[in-house]
This record gives C-alpha cells, sequence and structure tokens, in this order.
C-alpha cells in the first residue's frame, strides 16, 4: 500500500461493483462456510465483499437485518462503521497538511489553546498514532449510559475528558485512545473553519463518490439502514442508545462494504491526496525506544503469513465491522455484522488469507508426549509479557499474561494452530535439542519471537470451602459502568458471569481469593470490619475495584 500507486476513476469502480459479473471463485464455499456457521439465517447478520485487482469475487449477506420486520439482510446495506471512521479522519488531517494550515508536529495548543497538557508536548501526530498518553473517555467511569444519550458539542465532549490525568509520556507507549481522535475532529474544525462533518463531505466523500457514506444523525431516515442488536442471555435486544454526536470523528460514519472499497481504493489514487502523503499513514508509528506501535495513521499495519496487510476494525452500540487490504494481492475483504456481540474479524482475515492462497492446511496430527512435554515452560517477550505453556491430559495448552487459557492442535510435530486457525506456535529448537523460542503469528499480526525462561510455570493449590462459607460471596459487583460480574452458588460451586459473558468457575485458593483456569486472573474478596462482604477486587491486567450492590 505504501509502495504502489493505483490509478483509478470514479466511475471505473463504479462500474466495477454495479455491473461486474462475479466470477465463480474456488473459495466461494468456503467463504459461505465461514459466514454461515456465524451469521445464522434467523439472527442479526453481516454484509461481505471479498475484491481482487478490481474484479468482485465474493459479495454477499446472511441473516437479518432488521429482526422485528423479519427483514433478510443485502450486500448493499450501510452500516455503521465505527472506528473505521479514523482513516477518514486521518486523510483529513493529511489533507490539512498538504494545505499548509497544519503540521504533524504541532503542538496541540496551537488548536485549543487552554488544553492541559501536564508539562508535555502532545502533537498532532501522537493523536493519530495513539501515543499521547491522553486517557479514552470511554474508558472513564463518568462515561455512565446517562452520559452517553447526551447530545454533545465536540468542545463539550474535549471538555468532558481533558482534566483527566495522562497515562503516560507522550511518544512512549501505544494505547488505542479514542479521544485522540476526538481532538483531531475539533482540530480540523480550528484548522479548515468547517465543522468535521462538512469538511468530511466537500473534501472527502463527494470528491470519490461515496454516495452511501456519511455522517450519522440518529433522527434522519436513512434508506437501508440496517438495525444494530446486542447479544443477551435470552437471545438478542436493541442496542443501547448512544448519540452519535458522541463517536464523532472516532466513530460517527455510515457505510456500505461497497464504499469502504472506493474509499480504499480512491485514497490511494491521488485524487484526494497525493499518494506519497498518504504512504505516511500506513507505516507504523516508532515509539521512543525505538519500537513499532504496528499502527500508522488511522490504520493498523500487520501480515498474514508473510503479506502486508493494512486493516481497521470498527465496534459500536450494536455494529462491530472490518475491512483489510492486502496491497501486494490487490485483495480487499470487508465483513460488517450488525451485531456488537459477533464479531466478524476472524472470518474476514481468513476470507483474505483464502483469497490470497495463503491460508495453510491444517491437519490435526498426533504428537508423542514426551515432545509436547519439552514445550512446557514459560516464554517471555521484550516486554516482559508471558505465555505458559503447560501439559494436562495428554495435551498442550497457552495462556497468556492476562488472557485465556487455549488448547494448541499441532499440525506438524513443532507447528500448533488455535482459536479456529487465526493463530499459530511455532517452537524453535538448538542443535543439541533444547527448545530456545516460539513464534507467535496471528493472523493480521506481525510474528513475534518469545524466548523460553528458566521461570517455573505457575502453580495454583485449590482448597475446599464449604457451601456456607461460599454463600457470603455471591451478589452483583459494579466493575464500571456498564460492567458487572455478578456471583452465583451453584450445586457447590461458585460461579462469576461478566456482563455479556458466559459462566466461569471461580476456585479457591484461600478463604477469599479465587482463581480463574479459563484466563489468567484472580478474584478476591474485601469485607467490612463486621464480617459482610462489600467489594471485590478483579486481578487481572491489573487491579479492578467492583463494589457490591446492595439488594433493595
Amino acid at each position: 500500500m505504501k509502495k504502489i500507486v493505483y490509478l483509478c476513476l470514479w466511475m471505473t469502480v463504479s462500474m466495477t461493483l454495479s455491473s461486474a459479473v462475479i466470477a465463480q471463485n474456488k473459495n466461494t464455499a468456503e467463504f459461505d462456510k465461514i459466514l454461515s456457521s456465524q451469521f445464522k439465517a434467523d439472527a442479526p447478520g453481516c454484509a461481505a465483499l471479498v475484491m481482487k485487482k478490481g474484479e468482485v469475487v465474493y459479495r454477499k449477506a446472511f441473516g437479518k437485518a432488521n429482526l422485528e420486520l423479519n427483514v433478510p439482510m443485502q450486500p448493499g446495506m450501510i452500516f455503521r462503521i465505527g472506528s473505521i471512521t479514523k482513516q477518514f479522519t486521518a486523510v483529513a488531517i493529511l489533507q490539512l497538511e498538504e494545505q499548509g494550515k497544519l503540521a504533524l508536529q504541532d503542538e496541540i495548543t496551537k488548536f485549543i489553546p487552554d488544553y492541559p497538557t501536564h508539562g508535555y508536548k502532545i502533537t498532532v501526530e501522537h493523536l493519530l498514532t495513539h501515543s499521547s498518553g491522553i486517557k479514552d473517555y470511554t474508558g472513564m467511569k463518568e462515561w455512565t449510559d446517562e452520559m452517553k444519550s447526551k447530545d454533545m458539542t465536540p468542545k463539550e465532549i474535549v471538555d468532558f475528558f481533558k482534566d483527566q490525568p495522562m497515562d503516560f509520556e507522550p511518544g512512549t507507549k501505544y494505547q488505542y485512545d479514542n479521544s485522540g481522535y476526538i481532538l483531531l475532529g475539533y482540530i480540523i474544525e480550528k484548522a479548515s473553519g468547517e465543522t468535521y462533518e462538512n469538511y468530511l463531505m466537500k473534501h472527502i466523500l463527494k470528491p470519490l463518490g461515496l454516495e452511501h457514506t456519511s455522517y450519522e444523525h440518529s433522527k434522519d431516515i436513512v434508506k437501508n439502514r440496517v438495525e444494530g442488536y446486542s447479544k443477551a442471555d435470552s437471545g438478542y435486544i436493541n442496542s443501547s442508545y448512544l448519540s452519535m454526536t458522541q463517536p464523532y470523528a472516532a466513530g460517527s460514519l455510515l457505510s456500505t462494504v461497497d464504499d469502504l472499497y472506493t474509499w480504499t481504493k480512491g485514497v490511494r489514487s491521488g485524487r484526494i491526496i497525493k499518494p506519497g502523503t498518504f504512504a505516511k499513514a500506513v507505516v507504523p508509528y516508532k515509539l521512543k525506544d525505538g519500537s513499532t506501535a504496528g499502527y500508522g495513521y488511522g490504520l493498523e499495519i500487520g501480515e498474514i503469513f508473510g503479506s502486508q496487510a493494512i486493516w481497521h476494525n470498527g465496534g459500536i452500540n450494536g455494529f462491530l465491522t472490518m475491512g483489510i487490504y492486502m496491497p501486494a494481492e490487490d485483495i480487499f475483504v470487508a465483513v460488517f455484522s450488525n451485531c456488537d456481540g459477533n464479531s466478524p474479524d476472524n472470518a474476514a482475515f481468513k476470507m483474505a488469507a483464502l483469497a490470497a492462497g495463503k491460508m495453510p492446511v491444517m491437519k490435526a496430527m498426533a504428537v508423542d508426549t514426551l515432545t509436547l512435554k519439552k514445550y512446557t515452560g514459560v516464554y517471555e517477550n521484550t516486554s516482559k509479557e508471558q505465555r505458559v505453556i503447560t501439559f494436562k491430559g495428554g495435551k498442550l495448552y497457552s495462556q497468556r499474561t492476562g488472557g485465556q487459557q487455549f488448547l494448541l492442535t499441532p499440525y506438524a510435530s513443532n507447528k500448533f494452530f488455535y482459536n479456529e486457525g487465526m493463530s499459530f506456535y511455532e517452537f524453535v529448537s538448538d542443535k543439541a535439542g533444547k527448545v530456545t523460542t516460539v513464534n507467535y503469528r496471528a493472523l493480521g499480526q506481525a510474528s513475534s519471537s518469545w524466548p523460553k525462561t528458566d521461570k517455573q510455570v505457575p502453580v495454583h493449590f485449590e482448597v475446599t470451602l464449604r457451601p456456607e462459607e461460599m454463600q457470603k460471596f455471591t451478589g452483583e459487583y459494579q466493575l464500571a459502568p456498564g460492567f458487572s460480574i455478578t456471583v452465583t452458588l451453584e450445586n457447590g460451586h461458585l460461579m462469576g458471569q461478566a456482563t455479556g459473558q458466559g459462566k466461569f468457575e471461580m476456585f479457591a485458593e484461600s478463604a477469599n481469593i479465587f482463581f480463574l483456569k479459563i484466563v489468567d486472573a484472580k478474584v478476591e474478596f474485601i469485607a467490612d470490619p463486621d464480617g459482610s462482604i462489600t467489594k471485590m477486587i478483579l486481578h487481572q491486567n491489573g487491579d479492578h475495584e467492583g463494589k457490591k450492590k446492595v439488594a433493595r
């Protein structure tokens, strides 16, 4: 993407999508299988598009666009695209740079003089690359359901989070941050003298002929806009309300899979931005320590089995979306879902790998016990994150720090896959046969090496508690607005269920501390002096306190 210039006209792209006969593709049946197994006919569905060298090779829809009216999904329907919006915002910033109205190294106080930077220099580029250290407003406890329903101006959104403490020094860390893209939208308005919505329409959407892409206003009637849903214990529910003024430049656009392809090709055509300028957007940002973040300007940069993949997903109330482009193969894949509990990411990556002819044939094979056991141990990367490999019941398992434990399935003596073929491990040995490293690769991400350490595999020791000793822990504990863990006692087992997730068993290692086997986490229950349990602390990627709700 950063080396190839595409010369295309809107008319050419339009004709490709509207009048091309979809060629029979050897992967069509496999694409159907991937999507139909995930998106059922009587449930919220998806729209999908696969393009290769300008030709439509797959364009279908599955499931329902509206459950109440029993409306089938169609591939040209309009979805909220969430954070895919960010690449549009990034290109608008680059346009303004070309016009001399801003520079990427400008401090944000040039456009927002009263923004508190806590003594740091925060640049426009820091915002583009999620390296500013500014707190993400969507993770603030003040961002309650009541707050989410309010219509807000860009300035009001900025004022909502600007006084929060910094999370880290700018440029030292990558941490996904919607607040940064809110600020970018505000800077676009300050630098251009136009509203964010009008700027995009005039300088990006209309010039590229994106007729089905727009800034969402909840009250507008939008033909072919699908309904958004969430999963619940009883099935599906309408997604919770969110004022679309709040995602703003971080996530308020509507679009179709077809328009996203037109955008992906058009932005590289030189018609709205110079190819050399856009090339900067697809270079991974380098942090102060020399490491790269795997993120450019509004786009993720990774790989699919050795080929560069440039992508971004989106998640917003009622919707999850994914768009991938492989520049060397000229392959584009988009899958949009109208349920925020049914991610299309894995499906899209598999489809991209298949379209590129890079998906390996993974047939499970038997590996002897001695070989499997030599892979066990603690592997650690340069960031001190760990992958713990364990052996039990004749099988190998992997668990990353703070993550879920996965079964590894061998397809060669030293190669394994998990997560439905989305992630791969290759164990490397020295000449003496001693295991030294595990190479990890996930579709869409660059491969990484994890050297084996001499550290001992952590062991949990279970203790037995009587049901009456565990009864006091039951109840609902709120860890964040809209997110709770409900603890129940079922047939002598203490169970936990997080909002929108399945139940998991908690195992006692002391009178008030429990550990989980499916993820690397502990739960500690805290009592008042009178012995009543008032809160829990979830120890998983940090400490997260949840207060126990009082029954009324």
